[in-house]
C-alpha cells in the first residue's frame, strides 16, 4: 500500500467542497434579494397593490428565515454562527492581515452580525408596512385601519426611514462581500448558489442538514398566517 504523506491528506481535506448551505437557506437568501428590489421599484413607481404583495412576501420569507435560524440546518442556526465581540474582532484582524481562506464553513463572525442586522431591519420594515398609509389616506397596509390617520402617517414615515437605513446596511454588506473576495480570497457568493464551499485547512465535519419537510411545513404555516393577516386584518 502506498504511503500518503500527512500533508497530502490535509491538502485533500482542505480542497474538498462540502455542502454547507441547504436549499431552504439559499432560497430564502435570494428571495430576500429579489423582493428587496421589487419592493423598492413598486414603491418608487407607486404600484401599491404590487408593493403590498411584495411586502407581505418579504414578511413571509423573513419570518421563515427566523424560524429556520432556530430549527434549521447547522449553518442556518443563529446559535451556531453568531459570535461575541472578541471573535468578531479577531476575525476582522485576520482578514486585514490578508490571511486566505474562509473562517469556518458557514457565516463568518462579521457576516453573522450583518445577517442579524438585515433580518431585524427587514422584519421591522415589513411589519411597519402593515400599518402605514399614504398621505391621502387612500392606500395603506391591511392593519392601517387600526390606527388613526396621524398614527398611520407616522408609521409610514418610519417605514421610509428604515428603508433608507436598510440601503446603507445592504451597501455595507455588498462591500464586505467584495472585501472578503479581494483581501481574504473568500468567495461568499458562489457557495450561496451551489450550496458547497471549500472546507479550509484541517479536517472538517460536514454540517448536519435539517429535513426539507420541516422547512416546507414551517413555510406553509407562516405563509398562511401572513396571508390571513394581510387579507383579513
Amino acid at each position: 500500500m502506498r504511503h500518503v504523506p500527512p500533508q497530502s491528506v490535509a491538502s485533500a481535506t482542505e480542497d474538498l467542497p462540502l455542502k454547507v448551505w441547504d436549499v431552504p437557506t439559499r432560497l430564502a437568501h435570494w428571495a430576500i434579494v429579489l423582493l428587496f428590489g421589487v419592493s423598492w421599484l413598486t414603491a418608487e413607481q407607486g404600484w401599491i397593490t404590487w408593493h403590498r404583495l411584495s411586502g407581505s412576501s418579504m414578511l413571509c420569507v423573513v419570518l421563515f428565515r427566523l424560524f429556520w435560524g432556530v430549527w434549521g440546518s447547522d449553518t442556518a442556526r443563529f446559535a451556531q454562527f453568531v459570535r461575541g465581540p472578541r471573535k468578531v474582532g479577531a476575525y476582522v484582524g485576520r482578514l486585514l492581515r490578508g490571511k486566505k481562506g474562509p473562517a469556518g464553513l458557514g457565516h463568518n463572525p462579521l457576516g453573522a452580525w450583518s445577517v442579524v442586522a438585515m433580518l431585524g431591519l427587514l422584519l421591522l420594515q415589513a411589519g411597519l408596512g402593515l400599518f402605514a398609509v399614504d398621505e391621502y389616506g387612500i392606500e395603506g397596509g391591511p392593519l392601517a385601519q387600526h390606527l388613526s390617520f396621524e398614527g398611520a402617517r407616522q408609521v409610514a414615515a418610519i417605514h421610509e426611514a428604515v428603508f433608507d437605513l436598510l440601503l446603507v446596511v445592504v451597501a455595507l454588506h455588498a462591500c464586505a462581500v467584495v472585501a472578503h473576495l479581494v483581501i481574504g480570497g473568500d468567495n461568499l457568493v458562489g457557495p450561496m448558489i451551489t450550496g458547497r464551499r471549500r472546507a479550509g485547512p484541517g479536517p472538517a465535519q460536514p454540517p448536519a442538514m435539517a429535513p426539507s419537510g420541516r422547512a416546507a411545513v414551517g413555510f406553509v404555516a407562516i405563509a398562511a398566517a401572513v396571508a390571513a393577516l394581510a387579507f383579513f386584518g
